[in-house]
This record gives C-alpha cells, sequence and structure tokens, in this order.
C-alpha cells in the first residue's frame, strides 16, 4: 500500500528531529529572557550610568 512507502521512509526524520529540539530550545530562551531580562539587565545599566554620569 502507498502508505507503507511513506512510513518506511525515515531519512529526514533525524534532521527534523534536530529542528524540533532546537525550535524549543530557542522557545525557552526566549521566555527566559523576557521574564528575567529586566531584573538582569537593569541593574547593569544602573551600574553603567552611575560610572559615567
Amino acid at each position: 500500500m502507498i502508505f507503507n512507502i511513506f512510513f518506511k521512509e525515515e531519512s529526514g526524520q533525524g534532521m527534523v528531529e534536530y529542528g524540533l529540539i532546537l525550535a524549543l530550545t530557542a522557545l525557552i530562551v526566549v521566555g527566559a529572557l523576557r521574564s528575567l531580562g529586566q531584573n538582569i539587565v537593569k541593574p547593569m545599566y544602573d551600574m553603567v550610568k552611575d560610572v559615567f554620569p
């Protein structure tokens, strides 16, 4: 049957899995930076602002 041909073909499966892992990692990094970004960037900005008045 034609469906067996599609399900037996696994040559691109590894790349799809790597792509999904990369996309999930990117989403986690973006989410972490959005939630923690202000807590990290603001103190550094204030420190630089105090050094260069």
